[in-house]
């Protein structure tokens, strides 16, 4: 679970902003259920965070933030290629560097991963466990200006050889030294601490953006049927015309897998460019086809294909593919593992405009179908939006509730509900839509031009 994320110098953030899921101490007694314990702490974190803004306020930068931390956290970078970062440049210089902080919890710990970046090289980089408010140093790295990597890991001593030697070398100095451990040792090489950080990132951080499907869902619901089973069954009560889904899981020939990709993504998937760390790549062919390709001594390739079943008037099934579904039913299907599971799942989902592509009764039911179910798992979904439905103190608490909105400069601030003094009683949604709150579009300018169009006509 995520419990704050700080960024400055990325794209519309300027100057340091933080987005935090602490829960307010101020709000004790108010949706109790919605929080869960912080480790070694007396606090604790949301389950829930909904951030609104206007259209190009940041909300989505928000989540690019995020996904830009897992990149450099997971990724292998290729020398002389620079960051990629992505700095503010509003401000007259994009010299200044960029500044990443993440508090986040792994298998029971809290942690603190994070990293300042200039184009050319991660000049600095922490991780650390949080005891208590006190923090236990697991490496700290730094890069000089000539490019030399100096790593301090007093929280890695004695856990091999291999790993010695890699805090001894630093590794590239565009590259974290978080990711040269994951693209150059084993997961026994680890140890715990880096086992669990990297753990995270790659299985327990979900982003899904708004035309962005679920990355593995048909090999997720044809591995999960009692997800499939739920899946079918909530798009079936939402209304979709959705009776139940289809999940089918075929294995294909070498030959019939050059049929269906071009050359050089064969030569690829061949070759094992492709592979992740468990030795498997997912290509994606069309929405809900999908080919999975296995590699455990020789080469196994599966065609996962997934279909929506519809009941036709004389009461026979009729299967559907995917792409000849609404894209609300579409949506809907990519964010279905964010619900089920929700008591053993120990996920964050950061979904991105989650009103895309819904209705706004949808989205509320959403909301509420999480958090009714959520109820004492450690589960967390953040996501960004505009549906105003959601402001609703019934259904959240004023500290899930945030806001971006860029100030005089461009900038990107957030800022959250709580920094408000408002009723327990007061209509959110209603105050929000007429500007109390700010995070809102500015229109008075479309009265000029709406009068200048007129007069030129």
């Amino acid at each position: 679970m995520i419990v704050s994320l700080s960024i400055s110098n990325f794209r519309s953030f300027h100057s340091e902003e933080t987005f935090s899921l602490a829960a307010s101490n101020r709000l004790a007694g108010t949706h109790d259920e919605h929080v869960a314990s912080i480790p070694h702490s007396d606090q604790n974190v949301l389950r829930i965070g909904v951030l609104y803004g206007a259209n190009g306020a940041g909300k989505s930068n928000l989540f690019k933030a995020l996904r830009y931390i897992k990149a450099v956290a997971l990724g292998r970078r290729e020398k002389g290629r620079g960051t990629a970062r992505e700095p503010f440049r509003l401000a007259g210089t994009t010299e200044e560097p960029s500044t990443f902080d993440l508090q986040f919890i792994a298998a029971e710990k809290l942690y603190r991963f994070g990293f300042k970046t200039d184009d050319q090289r991660i000049t600095e980089e922490w991780l650390a466990e949080v005891i208590g408010g006190r923090e236990k140093t697991i490496y700290e790295r730094i890069t000089n200006a000539d490019g030399q990597v100096t790593v301090e890991a007093p929280g890695l001593k004695g856990l091999g050889e291999k790993l010695t030697a890699l805090v001894t070398v630093g590794g590239p100095q565009n590259q974290s030294f978080l990711a040269t451990v994951n693209v150059t040792l084993n997961k026994m090489d680890y140890g715990d601490h880096l086992r669990s950080v990297l753990h995270w990132f790659k299985e327990g951080l979900e982003l899904i953006g708004p035309n962005v499907p679920f990355g593995q869902l048909g090999p997720y619901l044809a591995d999960n049927p009692d997800c499939l089973e739920f899946a079918g069954s909530f798009l079936k009560s939402v209304s979709t015309g959705v009776d139940h889904l289809q999940v089918s899981k075929k294995e294909i020939t070498e030959e019939e897998l050059r049929s269906l990709l071009p050359p050089d993504l064969v030569s690829r998937v061949l070759k094992g460019l492709l592979e992740d760390d468990e030795g498997s790549a997912l290509v994606r062919l069309t929405e809900g086809n999908e080919l999975l390709i296995e590699r455990s001594g020789e080469n196994h390739f599966y065609r996962i294909t997934v279909r929506a079943a519809h009941q036709s008037q004389t009461g026979t099934i009729v299967p559907f593919e995917l792409n000849e579904e609404s894209d609300g039913t579409k949506r809907l299907l990519n964010l279905m593992p964010a619900l089920h599971g929700l008591h053993s799942s120990t996920k964050v989902y950061f979904i991105d405009e989650i009103d895309r592509s819904l209705h706004p009764n949808l989205v509320w039911e959403f909301v509420n179908f999480y958090l009714k179910s959520c109820s004492g798992c450690q589960a967390q979904v953040i996501i960004t939006t505009h549906e105003s439905s959601l402001l609703d103190l019934d259904l959240l608490r004023r500290d899930e509730i945030w806001f971006a909105e860029k100030d005089s400069t461009s900038a990107t601030r957030l800022y959250s509900l709580t920094d408000f003094n408002v009723r327990k009683d007061l209509e959110i949604r209603k105050h929000y839509l007429k500007g109390r709150f700010g995070a809102v579009p500015f229109l008075g300018d479309l009265d000029r031009l709406l009068a200048e169009t007129v007069h030129t006509s």
